[in-house]
């Protein structure tokens, strides 16, 4: 067996001791051959060879580990001094940067918006349950809150689920007539293929006075909105609910992988849902002590929006950082 040994601690590379070790412990190994021959010994001496074989086998295995850590060890500290940057050299090389897909995509639907007039309005991202739920005419015990799975803190604090509370907080401290997008990051209990737990979206509110708005004026602004983010596409509109708005809508564009012919993406539909939408609920005036008024909201997914246009599969990659990803945006 010294051989082996020698062989052990002569070996310079990973690759080699894992050929030593086949050799050795391998089903076809030197060990395995031994303890073949034992079967054909005296009976006398069976017990005498198999712990001598067995103390061998203890051994050579302890030496392999051991040396195994030392060329492993070598070898990363070898790359490591072959992959050094020296940091205080000047270099030339430089590659130019570039805005992160969603946000490229939530900078285009502000863009849209504001040259329509709409004010752009932020918001605290730590809400209360009445500006997030009640006040949009979703009281304790709705089951539509079962929709949004919440992050809650102590005292009825919780991170807000939509951006909707900026507009009940738009409302609460100014008077009509109101134009404006909410844009920024909510959070929802959610992590799959087209989920995250934080996520952007992009609400808008027009507020004016009892009979100046209608569903007309809505569908007019979003059909020409969604022209603009996705080029010459088919729009339609579907009866569906949310308790802040009534009638309510959800908004689908013709599909921008098939043009509509029906493929997986659409699941053979020929349309994507892309934003919801809606005329505000008079309860939701009534929580802000508006009177005499009528308005229009919608919502839509900034993610949702940049998985779309750049035909990206899978949501989580948007904030896996992977640079080979982000570098086709520039």
């Amino acid at each position: 067996m010294k051989e082996w040994y020698d062989a052990i601690q002569e070996a310079q590379s990973v690759e080699r001791l894992e050929e030593i070790r086949i050799s050795v412990f391998g089903k076809k190994g030197v060990l395995a051959a031994e303890f073949v021959k034992m079967k054909k010994a005296p009976n006398e001496e069976k017990a005498k060879i198999a712990k001598d074989l067995n103390m061998h086998k203890s051994n050579l295995m302890n030496e392999f580990t051991a040396r195994k850590i030392t060329l492993q060890t070598q070898e990363l500290q070898e790359a490591m001094k072959a992959e050094a940057i020296d940091v205080s050299l000047f270099s030339t090389s430089s590659s130019s940067g570039a805005l992160h897909p969603v946000m490229e995509t939530m900078d285009r639907i502000v863009e849209y918006f504001s040259s329509m007039n709409f004010a752009v309005k932020t918001g605290q991202i730590v809400e209360d349950d009445f500006n997030n739920f009640e006040a949009l005419n979703l009281p304790k015990y709705h089951p539509a809150r079962d929709m949004q799975d919440t992050f809650y803190f102590k005292d009825e604090m919780l991170l807000r689920t939509h951006t909707s509370p900026v507009q009940i907080r738009t409302m609460m401290s100014t008077k009509p007539p109101i134009r404006m997008i909410a844009p920024g990051a909510v959070f929802r209990r959610d992590y799959d293929l087209t989920h995250t737990p934080m996520f952007h979206q992009v609400e808008g509110l027009l507020v004016d006075e009892e009979g100046k708005v209608s569903f007309a004026n809505l569908k007019y602004i979003l059909e020409d909105f969604l022209k603009y983010m996705f080029g010459d596409v088919e729009v339609r509109f579907r009866p569906s609910f949310f308790p802040f708005t009534e009638p309510s809508a959800e908004v689908d564009i013709s599909c921008v992988f098939c043009s509509g012919k029906g493929c997986r993406v659409c699941s053979k539909t020929g349309w994507l849902e892309v934003l919801g939408c809606g005329i505000v609920d008079p309860n939701v005036f009534a929580a802000v002590k508006y009177e005499n008024v009528s308005g229009y909201a919608f919502g839509l997914g900034v993610e949702r929006f940049a998985m779309l246009i750049h035909q990206i599969g899978d949501l989580r990659s948007l904030f896996e950082g992977d640079i080979k990803l982000l570098e086709q945006f520039q």
